[in-house]
């Protein structure tokens, strides 16, 4: 998401960081650009204009013009601006509650709405996923759609797929009486929270409001988020005022996050209507939903990357058990391809490579060399490959490849012997580098980069700019300045 936004303010900004001492001009010049970019990337007219008002009013005089670095003083201050417009002026304890689902007080409805098509159903899963998993909560979905053909079963469906409770379909029922149904089986049931995913139209009708607002005065609900589809650019933000006016919510989940480059919804969202983005989908898995931080966001649009992010993802994706194993073989210097076929795999689950690249500080900008390269999941996906093709022995034993192992697992992979190498090479240097790093950090500082006990806390940056172990793939243990592909996948599964 903010691919092209990114890539524009990007531009601007180099010019600005290059250049030593600003004029009042090469300031003037920037904002129009930045301008430019947020209009390009479908924020809307007035947040657009507001927003580089006030960039300006904070550039202007001494302060800027004849600081140390002064380009880099604009991008603090278009930083800092970014996460306000995103924010709409709370104090981080509110921005921290904003990301959170107020569902506390069992049993506390959270109430679904949108416009059909937005992924309101899905998204009602995926929280209920979320909810169950993370914070423990027991859940239970409700459909009040009484309209579309088979909505009720498509959540009884994806309530089945991630082991949450439906509750019955009863024919003949309007969504108000569903609605109480379900209250009364959750206090009997002893649910923690109640998913109530009402129905939508095609566009935003009277009949839609009013049977909306029949059920929140039904359930008083403890959540309203509005689903809308981020691609529909400002015309979600639209949808956002008339169901604040004449419904009331509480926050705004935007979907499909991952196929928005521009992102123009979610930067006028919380200027224009006053609401927090709670959560944004950036996938159709269960689990592709992020919680929404603006200073985060505000962060990968600058190229700053997200590095509590990243950590958060390895915390959620590695075993506390299975890392410090993994460290004590390290220590040992015993990394075979198990191991590695494991880092592999913890990469493809955070998100894969171009994810992962947009959470690390300045890495956004190798994207078009990694395209170029032919860098992408498929190498990851084909070095796991040649890994299976390996016999058990062999991959607890790298030493044993010799030049008939090889071609036999070249053969059985599809690639060529020199690929084979390549995964050698890459294994050798893992090897090496984390035996160094547990010599010299000892077991607490191999574990902390293995995402285990002593892992580092939100924030912290490992030494060397090195990101978590997993979320970084093997034979990269850190970015250089030049931003030149890693050893372990430059020229990789290169495409011809």
């Amino acid at each position: 998401m903010f691919e092209a936004l990114s890539d524009r303010l990007g531009g601007v900004f180099d010019k600005l960081t290059k250049q030593g001492a600003l004029r009042e001009e090469d300031i003037a010049t920037a904002l129009r650009e930045v301008r430019v970019a947020l209009l390009d990337a479908d924020v809307s007219l007035p947040v657009a204009r507001d927003f580089v008002k006030r960039v300006g009013e904070k550039a202007e005089g001494q302060a800027i013009t004849k600081s140390v670095s002064p380009g880099q003083q604009v991008v603090k201050i278009v930083h800092d601006e970014l996460i306000a417009t995103l924010a709409g002026g709370d104090d981080p304890d509110q921005i921290e509650k904003n990301a959170k689902l107020a569902v506390d007080s069992p049993p506390a409805p959270v109430l679904m709405v949108g416009l059909q098509g937005s992924g309101k159903t899905t998204t009602t899963a995926k929280i209920a996923k979320r909810l169950t998993e993370r914070n423990r909560k027991r859940v239970l979905m409700a459909s009040l759609d009484t309209r579309r053909p088979a909505a009720m079963e498509q959540l009884a469906i994806l309530g089945t797929q991630i082991g949450v409770d439906t509750l019955p379909i009863q024919a003949g029922q309007d969504p108000v009486a569903i609605a109480k149904r379900a209250m009364t089986q959750a206090r009997l049931g002893g649910y923690d929270v109640v998913m109530l995913d009402t129905a939508g139209r095609l566009h935003v009708d009277d009949e839609l409001m009013a049977e909306v607002a029949a059920v929140r005065d039904a359930t008083g609900p403890h959540e309203t988020l509005l689903v809308v589809d981020s691609l529909t650019g400002q015309d979600a933000v639209n949808v956002a005022e008339n169901f604040d006016g004449r419904v009331g919510i509480t926050g705004v989940v935007l979907t499909r996050m991952d196929g928005d480059g521009r992102g123009g919804a979610a930067l006028s969202m919380r200027a224009v209507t006053g609401k927090p983005i709670k959560l944004v989908g950036v996938g159709e898995k269960m689990d592709a939903l992020e919680e929404f931080y603006p200073d985060r966001v505000a962060g990968r649009i600058l190229g700053m990357g997200d590095i509590v992010g990243l950590v958060e993802k390895a915390q959620e994706q590695v075993e506390i058990e299975q890392a410090e194993k993994m460290a004590k073989r390290m220590m040992k210097g015993r990394f075979d391809f198990n191991d590695l076929k494991s880092q592999l795999e913890q990469m493809i689950n955070m998100g894969g490579m171009a994810g992962l690249m947009g959470m690390l500080p300045g890495v956004g900008k190798m994207q078009k060399q990694m395209d170029a390269a032919g860098i992408d999941d498929s190498i990851l996906k084909r070095q796991i490959a040649i890994i299976q093709s390996m016999t058990k022995e062999e991959r607890k034993r790298p030493d044993l490849m010799a030049a008939n192992r090889k071609k036999r697992i070249a053969r059985g992979a599809g690639v060529d012997v020199s690929e084979i190498n390549k995964l050698l090479k890459m294994q050798r240097q893992m090897g090496d580098m984390m035996k160094k790093m547990g010599k010299k950090g000892g077991m607490k500082g191999l574990a902390a980069m293995m995402g285990g006990k002593g892992g580092m806390p939100p924030g912290a940056i490992p030494p060397g700019g090195a990101s978590p172990m997993g979320a970084m793939p093997p034979g990269m243990p850190a970015m250089p300045k030049g931003m030149s592909l890693p050893a372990g996948l430059s020229g990789f599964g290169k495409k011809k």
